[in-house]
């Protein structure tokens, strides 16, 4: 069992819903610890900025997709949307990515996952990603999606997109480890298009505040592109690669659990397409399941008498298992969904699309 707090716990503390005595020391440790973060990734980022940091240039364009805060951000759905955007134009795209969570000789969730809604489109995982966008060109791609690239800035890209989750934009607008911001608001300077993920969770006010937050960040300059999309779910899937319809889920009495960075999401997801949730478990980001967690889910299912077990797809490429116990087992697919105009996305990655074969 992870020794992490659940996603959720982690974020309640953050934000301050989680009171006492206890919490509220713990605040004040994680604030202590949370200033010399700061000092270290604005150092980094003035170095880099200022050059005296280099960057390497990959053979072929890259797009990076990324996010200011911790996780659960939608960024999945967003790779595999630019992924088919530049696959549409005739490209060769690759996913690149660090490969968190990976375990030796296997693969991330990230590209387990990738690997279901993107089937052509290879993956190269490594730490190091300056080799890894090595490897993807070696292997025949003539454009990097960086997965998770916003920070790692040793790889010069063509263009940075970051996403926002509309639910928590700013990560409790406290840096890790006080809360959820990888770094501070300014960065927002280096994106060239900013994604507001999950916005039909909010309304229109909340959504133009958000941008008017964003404006602010880049000094009164606004993004190349702002692209307000929503979380679709699209199918239910299981680990035989059964894919059915999501009416099958309609009116089921379920028990659900995941291990992804906004279990809450995926919470309102089961409820949106109407499932009967009668049980909710969360585990910490990138979960490792152990047989433990496995009996303990299945008996906590089998207690509630529920017909169906649902998870992520990110859950279910870990587990690979078609049931729990007795209870058949499936993933609900998200795809994003654009809400507003996608033109000036599309119109930036088509023109780094068309650099394609030019000298770096």
């Amino acid at each position: 069992m992870s020794i992490l707090p659940d996603a959720e716990t982690f974020r309640r503390l953050a934000n301050g819903s989680l009171t006492g005595v206890g919490p509220t020391l713990l605040r004040g440790m994680l604030a202590a610890v949370a200033v010399p973060y700061a000092a270290a990734a604005a150092t980094r980022n003035h170095l880099y900025n200022g050059g005296l940091l280099r960057q390497s240039t990959a053979a072929v364009p890259v797009i990076s997709i990324g996010n200011l805060t911790l996780g659960g951000t939608g960024k999945t759905p967003l790779v595999a949307w630019v992924a088919r955007q530049l696959a549409a134009q005739g490209l060769r795209p690759a996913v690149v990515s660090r490969g968190y969570g990976a375990r030796p000789a296997d693969t991330s969730d990230e590209a387990a996952e990738l690997a279901i809604v993107l089937p052509g489109v290879p993956h190269v995982a490594n730490r190091d990603r300056v080799a890894a966008a090595e490897r993807a060109a070696g292997l025949g791609a003539n454009v990097v999606v960086l997965d998770d690239g916003f920070q790692h800035r040793r790889l010069r890209r063509d263009l940075d997109v970051v996403a926002i989750d509309a639910t928590d934009p700013f990560g409790c607008e406290r840096l890790f480890p006080r809360g959820l911001l990888r770094e501070s608001l300014g960065g927002l300077a280096r994106a060239d298009a900013v994604v507001l993920t999950r916005a039909d969770r909010i309304d229109t006010d909340r959504r133009s505040e958000i941008l008017r937050l964003v404006i602010q960040a880049r000094h009164g300059h606004p993004p190349a592109a702002w692209v307000e999309t929503m979380h679709a779910a699209v199918a239910v899937r299981t680990a035989a690669g059964t894919v059915t319809p999501l009416e099958s889920l309609a009116g089921r009495r379920v028990a659900a659990f995941c291990g992804i960075g906004n279990p809450a999401a995926f919470r309102q997801t089961l409820t949106g397409i109407g499932v009967d949730l009668v049980g909710f478990r969360s585990f910490a980001d990138h979960h490792p399941y152990s047989p433990d967690d496995v009996e303990s889910l299945t008996s906590w299912a089998a207690a509630l008498q529920v017909e169906q077990m649902v998870t992520t797809l990110k859950d279910l490429v870990r587990l690979k298992m078609v049931q729990l116990g007795d209870l058949p087992l499936a993933a609900v697919e998200i795809a994003l969904r654009p809400m507003s105009d996608p033109t000036p996305l599309e119109a930036i990655v088509a023109a780094v699309a068309a650099r394609v074969g030019q000298s770096p």
